[in-house]
Formats: C-alpha cells, structure tokens, sequence
C-alpha cells in the first residue's frame, strides 16, 4: 500500500534525530515559562502505583531518563517505527522494539501506563492504535497522551500565509497548516479517547517561545520542513520560503525587539479505572 504524503513526511522528518533535538533545544533555550515540557507531560501522572510502562513512539527515548528519576524501579518498554531513532534510546537494548503502534508486540493486560506522547496526531488509524493500547493495558491502567493544539504557534502560520501569497500565484486560495495535527489534537482528543476510555482528564500548558535573534527562530522553522513541506502548493520551493520568511522575522526582530510563537500543549490521562477516577466511579455506584 503507497504511504500518503502525510507519512512520507513523517518517515523524512524522523530519518535522523536531528529535528528532535533541535525541538528540544529550542523549548530548552527559549520556552517562557522556562518548562521542561517532557517532565511536565510526566507530572501530570501519579506514578505511585505504577510497575510497568509502554512508551509508544519513543524517539530517542525524551521521557526515559526523567521517568527513571521518578520511579527508579519502574519496568519499561519502548518502541518506535524509526530504527535511527531507537538506536539513540538510552534504554537497554532487550526493553526496545521496532514495532508499528497499530500491532503491539505484547500480551494483554501487560502494563500500569502506556504513554502516547507527541505522536497519536501522525497516525492515520487512530481507533485501532487505541484499540491496541486498551488491550496491552491493565484494568486498572492509564494512557497518557501528550498533543498540541490546532492553533499552535498561530504567528508561525500568519508569516507562512503571508510568504506563500506572496510566492504562489494561488496563494491567496491556499490553506497551510502550521503542523500535521488534526487528528488528535487538544481540542478534539478528548471526544476521542472518550470512545474508548471511560473517563478522561486534560492538562493543558500555555507558554510562549521567545526569539531575540534571527537565526535561531529560522533555524527552529527550518527544522520543521520535514512535516511541512508536502503542503505547499506546487509553485513554491521551500528554499525560497525560506528567504522571505527571514526578510518577514528580520522586520519583526527590528521593530518588537523578538519574535514570539504562542505554544498551546496539553496532555491527556484516559482511564477505566485509574486512580484519579475511583473516587467518581465509586461515587457513582453507591448513587
């Protein structure tokens, strides 16, 4: 079966670990508030009770050292499509496998978490990835599932808007999304775990990223021509994008002294029957 433009974008995105860490380095060096987004993701979760954890879509392994600071003793397992990225893994070896999140090699009721993290937006058949985690989880078991917003960094898209109109001779008729999300997002993943989970709750983390300077701002955008490309139009390189993308920050840089990209993140914990919910379902049975 041909892959869509969507996954061919993701399989160029994360060919190397190069655009991770440049997303990472960037939140590090110019997030405000300065949070560390993958320990906030994590700290939504009590932990406490929890043994063993599958980390679908792992990468190069972002929430293990910090998961481990945590619950030192916790048993996990990770996997990802990327075989570049899980040789970056710090995790051993024998707790890694390549493996697809719509057929997870593990048998039910295998674990305490399944974390789902900046990853549920790329897949094409949400229901059955969701269908697998409820089958590996326990009973008792929770998904955590962090995501961006519809509307992230919403200037980035007004400066794309701007520099496609002006590159493309249908430009003023083209729609260019900022980044692949729509499939689960913020906003309407909620309504989709809630098809398979019983209760759900949201986080949500509203920060700012702040450029002072040029070149870290195109290099961050740069970095992101991998899941944005395949949606220009036809008649516009990316290349020259580029160009007028610089004269547009170079401007705002000159005359607001930086360049600010408003972050919408959030995070999701869906459950049967996990801690935070007994209090209701118990609640709940008794009425």
């Amino acid at each position: 079966m041909a892959l869509t433009a969507l996954e061919q974008a993701t399989q160029r995105y994360f060919a190397t670990d190069r655009n991770l860490r440049m997303k990472e380095a960037t939140h590090a060096r110019y997030l405000v508030p300065q949070v560390d987004l993958a320990s906030w993701v994590l700290h939504t979760l009590d932990w406490t009770d929890a043994q063993t954890v599958l980390d679908i879509g792992a990468g190069t392994g972002g929430h293990y050292e910090r998961l481990m600071r945590v619950m030192p003793n916790l048993r996990y397992y990770a996997l990802d499509l990327s075989p570049q990225l899980l040789r970056c893994h710090p995790c051993a070896a024998e707790r890694l496998a390549y493996a697809d999140a719509l057929r997870l090699p593990y048998a039910d009721a295998s674990f305490d978490v399944v974390m789902a993290n900046d990853m549920l937006y790329l897949l094409t058949d949400l229901d059955s990835c969701l269908r697998e985690v409820k089958r590996v989880l326990k009973p008792d078991g929770r998904l955590l599932a962090a995501t961006e917003s519809v509307v992230n960094l919403p200037e980035l898209q007004v400066l794309l808007r701007r520099a496609i109109v002006l590159l493309s001779r249908n430009g003023a008729k083209v729609d260019v999304p900022v980044a692949p999300v729509g499939a689960f997002a913020l906003e309407n993943g909620a309504r989709i775990l809630r098809r398979h989970f019983y209760a759900v709750v949201r986080h949500d983390l509203p920060a700012t990223l702040h450029f002072p300077d040029i070149e870290p701002a195109l290099d961050y955008i740069d970095s992101l021509r991998g899941l944005r490309e395949h949606g220009l139009p036809a008649d516009v390189d990316w290349d020259d994008l580029m160009l007028i993308m610089r004269q547009q920050i170079s401007q705002l840089c000159k005359v607001l002294g930086k360049l600010e990209l408003t972050v919408a993140y959030g995070a999701m914990i869906a459950s049967d029957g996990g801690d935070f919910i007994k209090d209701f379902v118990a609640r709940g049975g008794r009425a």
